[in-house]
């Protein structure tokens, strides 16, 4: 990696990149070519939905497998994935109700793994309160996860 000098043992550290919430998963690959352009092949990829109209997210599992297709590592964020953008006025709102289902239907869908932000409190969290997950969720839903990921993988 020549010219990079100091900067290339950055470049071996494992890269996780969120798709844009305005971005195809097939643009994904650009975004892809950019960090293999550096010198590094460790790549995780993440979904967490794509803008639908006003204060709303849609996730379509089908991107998974559009990703997975890069040779990549994906991964769901399943708590952003029901964020409301600007949905209370003055901050995003959310549907945390909504993360286990759909992590659920992302590891149905070959997701290779979850992001789940938890929180003993969500209501009081600095940041993404109305997405947070309650850590008591946790467990029950890493189990269902798993149970899906065995049975999907065969």
């Amino acid at each position: 990696m020549s010219g990079l000098g100091a900067y290339s043992e950055v470049f071996a550290l494992t890269v996780n990149i969120k798709k844009g919430q305005f971005l195809s998963p097939a643009e994904m690959k650009n975004v892809v070519e950019k960090i293999r352009a550096c010198g590094n092949e460790k790549i995780i990829l993440t979904e967490r939905g794509t803008f639908f109209g006003y204060n709303r997210l849609v996730n379509d599992m089908t991107s998974i497998e559009t990703m997975k297709k890069l040779g990549l590592t994906v991964v769901f964020d399943a708590t952003h994935s029901t964020q409301q953008p600007g949905g209370l006025g003055n901050a995003s709102g959310g549907r945390r109700e909504m993360a286990p289902i759909l992590a659920k239907a992302a590891i149905a869908a070959g997701a290779n793994g979850l992001f789940i932000e938890v929180h003993t409190e969500p209501e009081k969290a600095k940041s993404d309160a109305a997405c947070i997950m309650p850590i008591d969720w946790l467990e029950n839903l890493l189990k269902t996860c798993k149970e899906i990921f065995e049975l999907v993988r065969g």
